[in-house]
């Protein structure tokens, strides 16, 4: 059962950094707007309450939300996110969000081989559910879609990145 102890620091942090970034690549390559762009942060954290309350939850999962939970756990996170975002156009923070998974999804692999599975689908689990947050085109909330082609095609780089 693979826990914080499995992984070194740097390695911890990027485990650490990879829910917030499965949202974050999610809303990035689809900006929703102010309102939409809340909905997808409070689909981020019912998510992360799910799990904290969830007894079925893998063991990797729980170390993970149980970190985040922290002050610093926190800190780490928002860090890595910044990390993304310092010195790149919007344009680009998809595919820096991208990479980063990718990595994240290596360090699981070899750190957590009999985790990483299902770590990897909760993640793909959150960014689907951060795409469905909120409606999509449309006026006022009227005549969107819940997700958009952007956001699907950002779903299936999401999957991909984590298949790695």
């Amino acid at each position: 059962m693979a826990d914080k102890t499995n992984f070194t620091a740097d390695e911890w942090k990027k485990v650490l950094e990879s829910p917030l970034l499965a949202g974050f690549a999610v809303s990035a390559g689809d900006p929703s707007g102010f309102i939409g762009t809340l909905q997808e942060g409070f689909a981020s954290a019912k998510v992360l309450a799910q799990a904290k309350s969830d007894p079925n939850v893998d063991a990797l999962v729980k170390a993970v939300v149980n970190d985040l939970l922290t002050a610093d756990g926190r800190a780490a996170a928002r860090e890595g996110i910044k990390g993304v975002v310092d010195g790149a156009k919007p344009a680009e923070f998809k595919d820096r969000a991208l990479s980063e998974l990718r990595r994240t999804a290596s360090i699981l692999d070899s750190k957590a081989p009999n985790e990483s599975k299902a770590f990897k689908n909760w993640l793909n689990q959150m960014a689907n559910l951060v795409a469905e947050a909120g409606v999509e085109g449309g006026f006022l909330g009227f005549g969107g879609v819940k997700v958009s082609d952007a956001e699907r095609a950002t779903l299936a780089e999401i999957s991909t990145a984590l298949s790695a």
